[in-house]
Formats: structure tokens, C-alpha cells, sequence
């Protein structure tokens, strides 16, 4: 296809570019362009921001120039650049002579086009011919180091008596040499100090989750940054950019039987990062009506909730948590410049079949920015960052992971307690600071990772045990249980009465005829209602909230305190809660005032909130053997109860060694000794259980003919 020719000559569109940024006007008469431009010289900035309609909408003869711009943009950048060069000459004035301004004017201008009219996704780019200029969205998910790239090379004669300078443009990337010296025939060397360079930095542009089609890989283009836009960007980003098409041979080509192989890549111009968080979203006047329309509501909490996987019978309350999970709380900073998250974090432990991945699955769909991955099939680079070995260039760049790119999202781990143990170590700074850390191959660098994350994991045994503690029924450390907010016990159970309800629930909705299958409000509508309400409702705690919570946790903290009249009777003393549960409280209060948009949180909230924690500790902190509540299981692996009963166990073993002859005591004696001791009759496997930890940690063996012997440290 033969292009036509630029309109005008270069030096008139110079006249034309000076014209439009002295005279635009805005709608009030301001004077926008001018204004930016002594903006820019007080900031010592390099680059001007154009709105292309502005040019467009500048009058009829510029309308022209502003849709050649799309065709011919190197000509349209390079004649705009020298406008506003000799407009920054003009207003400096006699300041060029001072030596911050002179070496400041030196230097090279540009004049940046944004929203163009050729707006593109990255699967559709190639549609476009090369040079031509457009306009993509995506995620920046690799970011090179930073080079200098020569742009005008000046070679000097070896001979001194001729010393000829001979200066030569880069163009298309390369650099013809000259071999002799024009003048004496003498040899010419490269000048490092005379020539020119600019500094350059390759990225890598990827789709966006929320814009991937079902069952696609990612698509992805390289983007060159050149001069002031190199320290633009950082991985996780989410970008807009504008740039223009450009080819170069791609890597392992076969010439044999393919001939020449080329790749597009982007020369950008102008990089946008929306402060909006769901920019991907366009809510509507209609969908924000909408939107107040169901806030209003009394209902809207159970209708939210019932909107959440509504072919899933039962789990009310882990629903509940989800939908508290995906709205979050507000993220504050405090007076001494530490944070606090808002994001609040949900584990659901359970057995095969009560539908956990299900949850999940409509989790990350329902949310305005959601991933769905499994821990088996992800590594803590993948999670995190990498740092890979860039092919163009050679060198280390950093790579964005999942929680990066799911920032101030939702990422949605299955088979939490498939990943390794390195993996899962990784992700421990993101669940609790936020932030990704980074310092390998040189390369020393934090990312953003506000992630809400939602997990699940089975039993390590098949079927979840009562009898002992969390982290001994599923193979996760208590240091990263005690990261999350809500951790729910899923038991599948027999139960006639439910199981008639669960399997009537499903025959009907496989044949079709089950109302409640159907989610009370359109999802869509309800990702857009989660979307407005995280960009527009920050809840402020009130004075009644906090003293309801403060209430609760006061007397949780007192049911720890336990004693009995019976002087054989043990005192047992647990800690119900802890302050991360009180911060728990706090973000799930907020979670329940934004899901209503309301600014404040209310007395309502904060007793909502309170019941779902009661909830999980009743299942996640419930001691069985002892009766008592106690979150010391979930947040150290071991229960206050359990030391305790283990204490008593240990000691009668010593009571009873002290009067032995032989040093050992019947087995049967012990169990039995300890068990009414302890209250456990018909409960002597608890009792077993302890004798063979104190067993397998060196503190006692089992000689032959049932006998105990102490070991003594």
C-alpha cells in the first residue's frame, strides 16, 4: 500500500504546532496549553501532554493535521518537538544564560499525543499497518534495565593534523560507519564524549486479566520507553499507552525454510497510569441510579450474598465472608507513616466435594479485577516477581507474578496447601505489608501487591479431624494461617434432613426449575456495584462501632480466664482472640458499611462483623476436648489446652516414675490417672495421642510389656 505524502513541510508544521500551543483555548477561555507549557519549565520537565481532539477540535484546518498525525506521526513528534524547543527558548529569555537554564534548553523536548482515535487491544494491533500511530491498554509485566542508546554518532579522523569531525544520524537502528576519513584517507575512530545518546528502556505490555477470552493465552507486545519516559512505569502497572508500530527480525528465525521473520513492537510516545482502579469498568448515570436504587435496599446484604453462587446450597455465612472479602475495608496510614491494610483475607478449609473451588471460581468472575490459579500449578516467582534474562538485550529484567498483577484485586488461590513450602513462604510479605520485595541479580526493587486473597485447602488426612488442631489438619504453618482474616471449617457431614435439602437443591436446578439458582441481582451489575463502591465509599469507624467491638473482645479475652471449684480440676488458661482478630473485626465492619455505601460504620456493622467472627472461631478455635475457645491453635499449631493437658500428663508420669522402683509406670495406669485428672473419660485416645508426642519428642519410651520409662534431659 503507497501512503500519501505528508500535507505540509516540516518547517510549516513547526509554524502550525507553535500556533496551537500559544492560542488553544478550553471551553473557559483558558489557555491550557500555555499554561502547562511554564508549568513545565518551572518543573524542568521535558514533555508536553496534547489531548489529539484538542488538536482535532482547534479549527478546521488543524483537523487535517491532526488525523495525518495517525498516518505520518514520526514527522508530526519531530516538527511538534521543535515547536515547543524554540517556545521554551522564547520564554526562558535572558534566564538561557544562566547555566541551569542553558544546559536545560540544550536539551531535547517533546511534544506528547494522547487519546487518539485509533484505539486498539493488543490482539487486534496487528490490523493496523506499521507506522501507523494507536492507542493500547494492558498490564506492564517485564521492565528492563536502563540503557543508553546512540542517536547521533560523531567519528573523528586519527590523523591530528586533519582532525575532521564527521557526524552521522542513527536511523532504523542502524549506524553506518565511515571507513576512511573523507579529507586525508586516514582511519576514523568512534567518539563517546561528542556523540549523542538517549536513554532507553524496554517493557513488556500484557493483556489484562479482566480482557483475556475464555481458555486464551495472554497476548503481549514490547514497548520501547525513550528519554523522560524510562522511569514512567514499574511492573503491575496498569497502563494506557500510545505509541507507534514498528517492526524488527525476530529471534531464531528460520531463513532456511520461513525466509525473513519479523515481530511488531511499540515505540511509545505517551504512557497514561489511570488513577482510576477499575478503569476497565464504565459505569454508566444509569448503572450509578441503579446502583443507589439497590443500596437502598434493607435486604441488599442477603441479596448480595444470595447473588454469590446461588447454584450452591447452603454456606450462608462463608458466602457472607466472600462478599464481605471482595468490597474490603479502607487501608489506612498512620501518624508514624506505618500501614494498616484493608484488604481482608478468607481461607476455606474442607472437605473434597463442599464445593470450595465452585466458591472460588464466581469469586474471581464476580470481582472488577480477579485471577483464579492453583497452588500446585504455581511457583513463588509466578506468585510474586521474577527476575529473567531479557532476549533482546541480554540483561536481567524484573517480571510481574500474580499478586502484582491482581493489585488492589482479588487472586483466588485453589489447593492452597498443594504449594511448596519455599512458594508459600513467598507470599507471607504480601498477605500482611502488601508489597513485594525483590533483590536479585542486582536488581533491588518493591511492587505493589494490595491483594485480597481467598483460598482453599483440604485435609491432610482425606477428612477433617476434630480432635486436633487446625494446622495438624491441613499442611499449612501457622504463621501463614494466622494471616488471614477468616479461616472457615467446611465438614461434610451426614445429615438426613440437609442432605434431602442439598440434593433436592440440585436435581431441581439440573432440571431447570429452581428460582434460586438464579442470582437476585444481574452480575454484572453487581461487579459494577462493588467496583463504585471501592472507588467511592471510604467508612470512617464511628464511636458506637468501636465500642461494640471493644466490647466483644474485652469479654472473649475474659473467657479465657476459666477455673473450677474442684481442686482436681486443672485451670486452664486460653486466649479466646487477639488483637489481629480485633483488626479483623475493624476491616469486616468497614467491608459491611461499604457494601451498604454508607460513610460511616454504624453499631449494626460492627455486630454483623462480630457474629461472623463467632462463626469462625466456633469452628476454626473451638477445643473439643476442653470445650473452650482458643486461637492459639490457629496461630501457633499448638493449643493452650493441649499444653496444658499435656503438662498434667507429663507430670503424673514423674509423680508416679519417683515412687517406682524400677523408674517405669503401667500405661494403663497413666492413661487412666490422667483421664480422670483431666476430665476425659471415654476420651483416652486424647490421652494416647499425648503419650506418643511425648514419645517422639525424646521425653519418654515404651519399654516392653506396656510400661512407660522417663528419659531423663
Amino acid at each position: 500500500m503507497v501512503e500519501r505524502a505528508p500535507l505540509l513541510t516540516p518547517e510549516a508544521l513547526v509554524e502550525k504546532y507553535r500556533e496551537f500551543i500559544q492560542f488553544y483555548e478550553d471551553e473557559s477561555r483558558e489557555p491550557i496549553y500555555r499554561k502547562a507549557l511554564a508549568q513545565m519549565i518551572e518543573d524542568q520537565k521535558r514533555s508536553l501532554s496534547v489531548d489529539w481532539t484538542h488538536l482535532y477540535n482547534f479549527n478546521p484546518e488543524f483537523r487535517v493535521i491532526a488525523e495525518d498525525i495517525i498516518i505520518h506521526p514520526s514527522i508530526h513528534m519531530d516538527s511538534a518537538s521543535k515547536a515547543l524547543k524554540s517556545l521554551v527558548s522564547e520564554l526562558l529569555g535572558d534566564l538561557i544564560r544562566e547555566e541551569k537554564f542553558r544546559i536545560y534548553s540544550e536539551g531535547e523536548f517533546h511534544l506528547r499525543f494522547h487519546n487518539v482515535p485509533t484505539k486498539t487491544s493488543l490482539r487486534d494491533i496487528t490490523k493496523f499497518s506499521i507506522g501507523r500511530l494507536v492507542e493500547i491498554e494492558g498490564i506492564i509485566t517485564r521492565v528492563s534495565d536502563i540503557y543508553d542508546k546512540l542517536v547521533r554518532a560523531v567519528f573523528i579522523c586519527t590523523n591530528p593534523v586533519c582532525n575532521r569531525l564527521e557526524t552521522i544520524e542513527v536511523i532504523g537502528g542502524r549506524l553506518r560507519t565511515p571507513e576512511r576519513c573523507p579529507d586525508c584517507g586516514s582511519p576514523m575512530r568512534f567518539d563517546h564524549e561528542l556523540s549523542e545518546f538517549v536513554r532507553w528502556r524496554s517493557v513488556r505490555i500484557q493483556e489484562r486479566p479482566e480482557d483475556l477470552p475464555p481458555g486464551m493465552m495472554p497476548e503481549h507486545i514490547d514497548g520501547i520507553l525513550l528519554d523522560d519516559l524510562v522511569d514512567e512505569v514499574k511492573p503491575g502497572d496498569r497502563v494506557r499507552m500510545t505509541g507507534i508500530i514498528r517492526i524488527k527480525p525476530a529471534r531464531r528465525e528460520d531463513r532456511r525454510s520461513e525466509g525473513p521473520i519479523y515481530k511488531r513492537y511499540l515505540e511509545v510516545v505517551h504512557v497514561d497510569v489511570p488513577n482510576r482502579i477499575y478503569e476497565k469498568l464504565e459505569i454508566t448515570p444509569e448503572d450509578e441510579e441503579n446502583i443507589w436504587k439497590l443500596a437502598s435496599r434493607e435486604d441488599i446484604e442477603d441479596l448480595i450474598v444470595k447473588s454469590i453462587a446461588p447454584s450452591i446450597f447452603g454456606w450462608i455465612e462463608v458466602k457472607r465472608a466472600i462478599a464481605y472479602a471482595l468490597f474490603g475495608g479502607s487501608t489506612k496510614i498512620l501518624p508514624d507513616g506505618s500501614k494498616v491494610r484493608g484488604e481482608i483475607n478468607v481461607l476455606m478449609v474442607g472437605d473434597p466435594g463442599v464445593a470450595k473451588s465452585q466458591l472460588l471460581k464466581y469469586a474471581a468472575q464476580l470481582a472488577p479485577r480477579g485471577l483464579y490459579t492453583t497452588g500446585k500449578g504455581s511457583t513463588a516467582a509466578g506468585l510474586t516477581a521474577a527476575v529473567v534474562r531479557d532476549s533482546a538485550t541480554g540483561g536481567w529484567t524484573l517480571e510481574a507474578g500474580a499478586l502484582v498483577l491482581a493489585d488492589r484485586g482479588v487472586a483466588c488461590i485453589d489447593e492452597f496447601d498443594k504449594m511448596n513450602e519455599d512458594d508459600r513462604r513467598s507470599i507471607h510479605e504480601a498477605m500482611e505489608q502488601q508489597t513485594i520485595s525483590i533483590a536479585k541479580a542486582g536488581i533491588v526493587a518493591t511492587l505493589n501487591a494490595r491483594t485480597t486473597i481467598i483460598a482453599a485447602a483440604n485435609p491432610k488426612k482425606g477428612r477433617y479431624d476434630d480432635y486436633v488442631s487446625v494446622p495438624e489438619n491441613i499442611n499449612l504453618p501457622p504463621t501463614i494461617l494466622s494471616r488471614f482474616d477468616l479461616v472457615f471449617i467446611m465438614k461434610d457431614r451426614p445429615r438426613p434432613e440437609a442432605d434431602s435439602m442439598v440434593a433436592e437443591h440440585i436435581l431441581i436446578t439440573r432440571m431447570g426449575r429452581n428460582p434460586e439458582a438464579k442470582p437476585p441481582i444481574d452480575p454484572a451489575l453487581l461487579k459494577k456495584y462493588i467496583a463504585y463502591a471501592k472507588q467511592n465509599i471510604d467508612p470512617v469507624l464511628t464511636e458506637g462501632a468501636a465500642a461494640k467491638i471493644k466490647e466483644f473482645y474485652v469479654e472473649m479475652r475474659k473467657k479465657g480466664l476459666v477455673s473450677s471449684e474442684e481442686e482436681q480440676e486443672p485451670m486452664f488458661e486460653t486466649i479466646a482472640i487477639t488483637p489481629r482478630q480485633l483488626e479483623a473485626l475493624i476491616r469486616l465492619s468497614e467491608a459491611r458499611a461499604r457494601m451498604h455505601l454508607r460513610k460511616e460504620v454504624t453499631e449494626e456493622d460492627a455486630e454483623r462483623a462480630i457474629q461472623l467472627v463467632k462463626v469462625m472461631l466456633e469452628g476454626a478455635s473451638y477445643d473439643v476436648v476442653s470445650g473452650l475457645f482458643d486461637i492459639t491453635g490457629l496461630m501457633t499449631g499448638v493449643s493452650f489446652p493441649a499444653v496444658k493437658r499435656r503438662e498434667v500428663v507429663y507430670q503424673i508420669i514423674k509423680e508416679l516414675v519417683e515412687e517406682s522402683e524400677d523408674k517405669t509406670v503401667d500405661r494403663d495406669v497413666v492413661v487412666r490417672m490422667a483421664a480422670e485428672r483431666l476430665n476425659l473419660r471415654h476420651k483416652e485416645y486424647v490421652i494416647e495421642d499425648i503419650l506418643r508426642k511425648l514419645n517422639e519428642d525424646g521425653l519418654i519410651i515404651f519399654p516392653p510389656g506396656g510400661k512407660i520409662k522417663l528419659l531423663e534431659g
